[in-house]
């Protein structure tokens, strides 16, 4: 095992956990469907963050193959993942009340879940500028992590605050729309640079 994958494997466990708990909350929410009101509101958070871990998922991938194994870069993976972890922990409520509507829930959450994302993204544009510091052409792919670190703040954070529920759908949407574009073109063009949560080089193929 190189150090790479005895990294991958922790920071990879620690981002499944998360998924694993969105996927658990909506399945508890799925069987309890018939007690409680589920409405849009929750699952469309859900779908985002969702997405937004597995772009982390795939900018690991792509930024930290490269380096050597140290103390520094797990303790980084784990902040990241752990702030990921609480995120998505908040997403749907651990207790269902008969009669309940998800969208109570939602609106006292939401704010402190997509702020949450917004932290994460934070740290992990910081440990991904210190990864790419000495690559090749590290300048311009540290100025387009900037870039996209601006336009995801541009849309998260409004939502975080948004208190209409169309206004909350349209950024989260638009959002939800550009993740699924990229996943698309990554299905067709593996190795376009654009077909990337981030728009950093794509790997090279495994020879």
């Amino acid at each position: 095992m190189s150090a790479f994958e005895f990294f991958f494997s922790f920071y990879g466990l620690l981002l499944g956990l998360s998924v694993a708990v969105i996927a658990t909350g909506l399945a508890t929410a799925i069987q309890h469907r018939k007690k409680i009101r589920i409405g849009w509101l929750t699952p469309l958070l859900a779908l985002f963050v969702g997405l937004d871990i597995a772009s982390f998922w795939d900018s690991a991938w792509v930024n930290f193959r490269h380096l050597p194994f140290s103390y520094g870069m797990l303790i980084a993976g784990l902040a990241i993942a752990l702030v990921y972890f609480i995120a998505a922990s908040l997403v749907f409520p651990h207790d269902l009340d008969d009669g309940q509507s998800l969208d109570d829930h939602f609106w006292a959450n939401k704010k402190v879940v997509l702020l949450l994302t917004i932290a994460a993204n934070v740290i992990g544009v910081a440990v991904m500028a210190i990864a790419n510091i000495g690559r090749d052409g590290g300048v311009t792919i540290i100025n387009g992590y900037l870039m996209n670190l601006a336009f995801y703040v541009l849309l998260v954070a409004p939502a975080a605050f948004a208190r209409r529920s169309r206004l909350f759908a349209i950024l989260i949407g638009f959002h939800i729309a550009v993740y699924l574009v990229i996943a698309g073109l990554s299905a067709v063009a593996p190795n376009n640079m654009f077909a990337n949560a981030y728009g950093e080089p794509a790997a090279e193929a495994p020879r």
